[in-house]
């Protein structure tokens, strides 16, 4: 017997729990691979695969959970708290507002099998008042059906898996080496794709203090509201704001001077989807197109810290 199996064997149900966990949580740990490992063991005999499950799932459950309350309690800050952590390119929390939007609350059911829509569910679901017995129903489901699959796929292909750990085993400190490398490749890789999404969408920014003196002088900007409807239902937007979402971008540009201040705001972290935007008008021959700085957040502040002084 390996001393590797023997680890997996005497640790596999803490282990499994901490590794789905962490990635439960939002951090960048891939915990399909362990399950599998966990589920090909099962299959041997080696561990038990009800203990296995309940770790998966106590895990899913407890990670779930607690973001759905911080959702209840905090809304979009969750969101945005959670694009800031993780190493997805930050349109994830727009991508998921919409989805979940189409679909509802049963789309938790499948909500872990989707990249960037996993960690982001939950709390959504507690921003969107999803009631608490209809939250932990759907979890339930959807931990059983993702902790179940990566186990069973352990399971099918047992033989194959246990030659993997012997192979790994014979290598010794080199096999734990060679596994921590890949796990250090695997967060670089997600966090260049990051650097790089955000370098492609560089754009000038104004800020909003620059916006409400466009205003004050008659100049009478065009104020873009970028964010998805489900996100426009939880924050009031900008007075007198344009959805970008209730548009066809063609008609809309096609009926606007292409000298007019377009001014494009969004609440995700470093104002991605508003750049994004900007950058439809700026190749569209808009040249004063651009992003708000900071967002609705920034003005939001600016509109507190003003009635304050006043």
């Amino acid at each position: 017997m390996s001393q590797l199996i023997q680890l997996i064997e005497t640790y596999g149900v803490l282990i499994v729990f901490g590794i789905v966990l962490l990635e439960q949580i939002g951090l960048p740990i891939p915990a399909m691979p362990i399950l599998i490992v966990a589920g090909a063991l099962a299959a041997s005999g080696d561990i038990s695969w009800p203990a296995v499950l309940a770790a998966s799932l106590a895990a899913c459950l407890l990670s779930d959970y607690f973001w759905f309350k911080a959702g209840r309690f905090y809304g979009k800050r969750v969101l945005r708290l959670l694009c800031k952590i993780s190493l997805s390119p930050d349109y994830c929390v727009s991508q998921t507002e919409d989805k979940f939007r189409r679909y509802g609350a049963k789309s938790l059911v499948v909500a872990k099998f989707i990249p960037g829509f996993n960690t982001i569910a939950p709390p959504l679901a507690g921003a969107m008042g999803t009631t608490t017995p209809r939250f932990l129903g759907l979890s339930v489901i959807g931990g059983l059906l993702w902790s179940g699959v990566g186990i069973g796929a352990g399971a099918w292909f047992h033989d194959s898996i246990d030659n993997v750990l012997d192979t790994l085993d014979t290598m010794g400190g080199a096999a734990l080496v060679g596994l921590l490398g890949l796990l250090a490749l695997f967060v670089l890789y997600k966090y260049v794709e990051r650097r790089r999404f955000l370098r492609g969408l560089a754009v000038d920014r104004i800020q909003p203090g620059e916006l409400a003196a466009l205003i004050d002088s008659g100049q009478a900007p065009l104020i873009v509201d970028a964010r998805s409807l489900t996100a426009q239902e939880l924050e009031q937007a900008i007075p007198g704001a344009l959805s970008f979402a209730d548009c066809e971008p063609g008609q809309l540009m096609a009926s606007l001077d292409k000298d007019r201040h377009i001014v494009v705001y969004c609440s995700c972290p470093n104002d991605v989807t508003a750049a994004q935007v900007a950058r439809q008008f700026l190749a569209n021959g808009f040249h004063r197109a651009r992003a708000l700085h900071g967002g609705l957040d920034a003005w939001n502040a600016r509109k507190q810290d003003a009635q304050h002084v006043a």
